[in-house]
């Protein structure tokens, strides 16, 4: 069977390994009624210790001073009496001096009763000190006795003291009368007064003083108001432990005073007071219980009050327990009110907060997502998209080569030459698409310069009005102090003619067409709403249209490929996709922000740069055919491509080695190295590179030309730079661009440093 307590605790079957749980698990609320619960135990039974021993310690003060005021009290009555008997005795020496020493002075003296109703002792000594007359209210006193106390008093000159005698206790006082001034010679004798102590007086002291009297003579008790028992058990403990304070007495306590009557005589004779705790110990039980009620009053009272407390502030936190619980579950508008100024409204305040910035995080982690899986879509695209640009351009080196043959062995009055002509104009559009898709997918060749985006966009214009139709309003509107940007100019100019098509085609019924450009500096905060673009120092351009606009979904798939919202046969979907190419190879960010009705802005941020200006021209000056006899070694692991390019040199009068990969032009160097003058190498090939191969037969031959020819450039070989530095060649092909290109390698001055020799292989 269990009980189960108001706090929630199952007493029964009580495991002390599960109490830290059970404990764990309470309500605050709980919690906070047993901590005060617990605080107010301990603090209230640290004050009744506190108080208790601070009651013991005055109360043990005050039976001290209760002890030593009866002490006081005593010495007092003693001195009054000694003052008494001192007069009592003057008046009887005076007697006894006028009667020469007679004895019967004694005798009238003691039946006087204004004289002797308080003395009840009275002696007459002669000169010698012998008694010759004594008269005592207890006739059991002895003279012999009597004389014993008088020598003792003489010899030690007190003139007052005490006379003990069996039960027997006198205050006495000695006077000395002379026949004449008082000299030895003229001494007559002494006379002794003295007053009865009894245990009636004791009593009456004992009550006045309230305590308990014991007057005891050497080992024995003389006068007592205890019992005789109690009289036994004192005086044994009184001698085992001569300066003891503390006397138990059948179950009694009592605080021991004591003092001396007869000081320096033997035996000696003590006044002992005792001063009893009972009265001292039932206050502190009274005020034991007292503080207990109080102690339970009080942690009564303040549980009440805590619990009052704890349920006006654990209910808002409740309700915020319960908001906690809803975010959990994933609801964001749970309703949470925080009242006031306090701690909890704080925190409350605190929580909503946070739950908005929650909400606005989820929204935010949706869109990155969303954008994540756009950048990998993209990036899969445009591998698939270089990949197949690759083996294309290959294709179409064959194809259009071939033609060129066919037609430089034709006449124009062949009935074939125009068909000819035809397949050569054809693979020209099939490889101005393979260029398209290389632009998008970033592996495309550039020629970067150092140029000024407005003169640019100034030399473009006349081309662009005649694009855009004339019910479009164009405007140009160029910024000041742009700064310079490094990208091909002709990648450039391609980036604004389809960005103005694009925006036309946006536009069928007319509209407005502005470009802009401008210097921007880039924060965290603006970049962080353009993703992916960064901090930084940009030149802006920006191409804004008032056309139908673009939803969402159309706006997520507008660089796409081949994606296009023209009718069938109207464009071919390239030309955003190669404006985003471009402008992410040149290390630019493109933006887009377009809704149904409102037509579309793109912003494309490109990064300022901090070299000069190369040049105010941008257009390119064909290189000279030129002919030649100098060797070259063709490496091309496609073998079509291989063929045609060497039939392309050695129509040109070179002398042309090849190779299908860099192993075997490695063994070719190897035999004729020392006779091959320029290297004409494919980049991308199988066992190795073609940049690797140009490395290690640049090291054995100096002086070794080289020209790189590909469909492609993979991310390594455009993020390496080295394509700035070289010579390159760009596939589909031409006998005459090829051959151009031969001509400028060797044509172009040698700035071989020297480099350390190394072992070919």
């Amino acid at each position: 069977m269990k009980f189960v307590s108001p706090w929630g605790l199952a007493l029964g079957n009580f495991s002390p390994q599960a109490l830290p749980v059970r404990i764990a698990n309470l309500r605050l609320r709980t919690k906070l009624l047993l901590s005060f619960v617990l605080l107010s135990a301990g603090l209230t039974c640290a004050t009744l210790v506190v108080v208790r021993q601070s009651a013991q310690a005055q109360v043990q003060h005050q039976i001290e001073q209760d002890a030593r005021n009866a002490i006081l009290m005593f010495q007092v009555m003693e001195h009054e009496q000694q003052m008494a008997l001192s007069h009592k005795a003057d008046l009887l020496a005076s007697l006894a001096y006028m009667r020469n020493g007679d004895p019967t002075a004694i005798e009238d003296a003691s039946e006087d009763p204004w004289r002797s109703d308080d003395c009840n002792i009275f002696a007459l000594a002669d000169k010698k000190g012998k008694i010759v007359s004594l008269h005592s209210t207890n006739p059991v006193f002895p003279i012999p006795v009597a004389e014993e106390m008088l020598h003792r008093s003489l010899s030690s000159g007190n003139m007052s003291g005490w006379w003990i005698n069996d039960k027997n206790v006198y205050q006495v006082v000695l006077q000395r009368f002379y026949d004449g001034p008082p000299a030895k010679g003229n001494l007559l004798g002494t006379v002794v007064v003295g007053r009865s102590m009894d245990a009636r007086g004791a009593s009456g002291f004992a009550r006045i003083s309230s305590s308990q009297i014991l007057l005891r003579y050497g080992n024995n008790v003389v006068i007592s108001t205890l019992s005789p028992i109690q009289e036994q058990e004192s005086l044994r403990q009184l001698q085992e432990e001569p300066a003891r304070q503390q006397v138990y007495l059948e179950n009694e306590r009592f605080y021991a005073s004591s003092v001396d009557l007869t000081a320096g005589a033997h035996p000696t004779a003590n006044l002992v007071i005792l001063k009893s705790y009972k009265d001292a110990a039932a206050y502190l039980v009274r005020l034991n219980h007292l503080l207990l009620g109080l102690g339970l009053l009080a942690v009564l009272a303040g549980g009440t009050l805590v619990y009052l407390i704890s349920h006006t502030f654990t209910r808002p936190l409740a309700a915020l327990l319960e908001g906690v619980h809803a975010l959990k579950e994933g609801d964001f508008t749970y309703p949470v009110e925080a009242r006031g100024g306090d701690e909890l409204a704080e925190v409350t305040r605190a929580f909503d907060g946070m739950r908005d910035t929650l909400q606005r995080n989820e929204v935010q982690r949706e869109q990155l997502e969303e954008q994540l899986r756009q950048a990998q879509k993209m990036e899969a695209l445009g591998r698939l998209a270089g990949g197949v640009a690759h083996d294309f351009n290959n294709l179409l080196t064959v194809i259009k080569g071939h033609s060129e043959l066919l037609i430089d062995r034709m006449k124009p009055a062949d009935s074939f030459y125009g068909s000819t002509q035809q397949i050569v104009k054809t693979a020209d559009r099939a490889a101005s698409l393979t260029r398209q898709l290389l632009a998008f997918s970033r592996m495309q060749v550039l020629e970067p310069k150092v140029l000024d985006l407005n003169a640019l966009v100034a030399d473009m214009s006349k081309l662009l009005r005649r694009l855009v139709r004339e019910d479009i309003e164009f405007g140009f509107r160029l910024g000041d102090s742009l700064g310079r940007v490094k990208a091909d100019p002709g990648q450039l100019e391609q980036v604004l003619l389809n960005l103005t098509v694009n925006a036309s085609d946006a536009m069928p019924q007319g509209g407005k067409l502005t470009i802009e450009t401008q210097k921007l500096k880039v924060n965290a905060a603006y970049a962080h709403e353009r993703p992916p673009l960064k901090p930084g120092q940009y030149v802006q351009l920006v191409v804004t249209d008032t056309g139908h606009g673009m939803d969402a979904a159309t706006k997520s798939r507008i660089f796409e490929p081949f994606f296009t919202t023209k009718e069938s046969g109207k464009g071919t979907g390239l030309g955003l996709a190669t404006v985003y190419g471009v402008v992410r190879q040149s290390g630019g960010f493109i933006w887009v922000e377009s809704s149904p009705g409102n037509g579309a802005r793109f912003e494309i941020y490109l990064p300022r740069a901090v070299e000069k200006e190369e040049s105010d021209s941008y257009e390119r000056t064909p290189g000279r055919t030129r002919r030649g006899s100098e060797t070259i070694l063709v490496v091309e692991d496609e073998d079509e491509v291989r063929s045609l390019a060497s039939e392309f040199l050695g129509s040109a009068g070179y002398n042309v080695l090849t190779a299908k990969d860099g192993v075997e032009a490695l063994e070719v160097s190897e035999r004729l190295g020392s006779s091959i003058q320029l290297l004409l190498t494919d980049i991308v090939m199988p066992k190795m590179r073609g940049t690797e191969l140009a490395q290690r037969l640049k090291v054995a031959f100096p002086r070794l030309r080289v020209v790189y020819m590909s469909g492609y450039l993979d991310q390594e070989t455009c993020s390496g730079g080295m394509i700035e530095k070289a010579i390159f060649l760009q596939k589909p092909f031409s006998r005459d661009s090829l051959v151009r290109r031969i001509g400028e390698a060797f044509e172009a001055k040698t700035c071989a440093q020297p480099m350390p020799e190394k072992t070919l292989r």
